[in-house]
């Protein structure tokens, strides 16, 4: 079976890894027939091509940082940032296998019999986050009148922004995509309009206890989409160095490991496939690995500058609070 895996022990550069591992995998999708490995190679290319023809992102980092400027005005009081980033190999490698394992699994659950290979397929559509913006907010506590709540005050300024971030980089050249909200809620908070819009995972967080505000945009320009996540700073850290991160990779495993026992190696050869590659990428020591421009002194510290592991960033734009010394009226 190809991984990609096997290609990150020879000091190559990700651009070589990459397109060695696409087309070993093109051909040995071709030789077998297997049509979602082939799905599966043009997710990689489009990887590979965000990685090496980035010279629209130069212009797509401008238009969101016309955002920035908005909120360095209307929010002087508030401290900010902007990343941006393209989600790393690793990452993207995973969740694209990891989507395959859910949408089996939750298929076969449902009716008792696998999907058709092209129900997979046009299940595989759907990664639009490849390409992400996040901005997140902190309120500093001098701000803060008597009785006020420090959470629910970033909160209510948190869909304050959410409400008026879409007409305003509409008018930068991006078209809002519609949001899968099946089953989901909005906060009253949020402008009903934008209830279709935006994914709140604010108002109902995950199981693990993620909370962020999702926008899928379509940048015109680029002819690329772009997600944009909103949180406040404990959101974030929660996110990324707290309890929902661990929480979330804890259930991962678990997840995993019980749909293996309910769906037995040699049922279904698209989930042995995607469920192997998973496994084998939760399993990494990174202080193993070889890769150009990578080092890793365990799975803790890292020192990343290729975006195998921790993504390429495209930018950051900071602001820090003004008068911190007074109540802003």
């Amino acid at each position: 079976m190809i991984k990609i895996n096997d290609y990150l022990y020879d000091g190559e550069t990700i651009f070589r890894i990459l397109q060695k591992y696409i087309d070993d995998l093109e051909e040995n999708a071709l030789s077998t027939h297997n049509q979602v490995d082939l799905v599966h190679c043009a997710f990689l290319e489009t990887i590979y091509e965000l990685l090496e023809h980035n010279e629209f992102l130069t212009s797509q980092s401008q238009r969101i940082r016309e955002f920035y400027k908005y909120m360095v005005v209307a929010y002087p009081y508030l401290a900010f940032t902007f990343k941006g980033r393209i989600k790393s190999i690793i990452r993207s490698e995973e969740k694209f296998n990891r989507y395959i394992v859910d949408f089996i699994y939750e298929y076969y659950q449902k009716y008792h019999h696998f999907p058709a290979t092209q129900e997979i397929k046009e299940k595989l559509s759907c990664f639009r986050d490849v390409l992400a913006y996040r901005i997140v907010i902190s309120l500093p506590k001098c701000h803060l009148k008597k009785g006020q709540d420090l959470e629910e005050e970033e909160i209510k300024l948190l869909y304050e922004i959410a409400n008026k971030m879409p007409v305003f980089l509409e008018s930068q050249g991006f078209t809002v995509v519609k949001a899968n909200l099946e089953g989901r809620e909005c906060s009253e908070l949020l402008d009903k309009s934008l209830w279709d819009t935006y994914r709140d995972y604010v108002h109902k967080p995950t199981s693990f206890g993620y909370r962020s505000l999702h926008l899928t945009l379509f940048d015109n320009q680029a002819r690329c989409h772009v997600e944009v996540q909103l949180r406040t700073k404990s959101m974030d850290d929660s996110a990324e160095i707290g309890e929902s991160n661990h929480l979330r990779y804890v259930e991962s495993q678990e997840q995993q490991k019980n749909r293996r026992l309910e769906i037995p190696e040699g049922e279904c050869v698209f989930f042995d496939e995607a469920y192997e590659r998973v496994v084998s990428l939760e399993n990494l020591d990174l202080a193993k690995l070889d890769v150009n421009m990578f080092t890793a002194v365990n799975n803790s510290l890292i020192n990343d500058g290729c975006g195998l592991f921790r993504g390429r960033q495209i930018l950051p734009f900071e602001h820090l609070s003004r008068f911190q010394n007074g109540l802003v009226d």
